[in-house]
């Protein structure tokens, strides 16, 4: 894979091949397929500040996989007992 130059808002820009240290970045789509939301939704959680965001040259947002990951386990919670019907 070739690198990337990302830029982040209020800091300098990052060449990196994956991510910032190589860590894998998310597009809009691939954080709301695991939020169960729309992409739009997630564009929306970013411009509010509720998650953080990289954009390319392009303009794009990209997301860090593992502060995503984070906030989807905060906001889930593994079943105790199973559902009765």
């Amino acid at each position: 894979m070739r690198p990337v130059r990302l830029f982040a808002i209020g800091e300098d820009a990052v060449t990196v091949t994956q991510g910032h240290h190589g860590e894998r970045l998310l597009t809009p789509g691939e954080v709301a397929n695991l939020f169960r939301v729309d992409p739009k939704t997630v564009t929306r959680w970013a411009t509010a500040g509720r998650i953080g965001s990289i954009r390319t040259p392009g303009g794009h947002r990209r997301f860090r996989e593992s502060e995503v990951q984070h906030l989807l386990s905060q906001l889930t919670t593994e079943a105790t007992e199973p559902v009765r019907h």
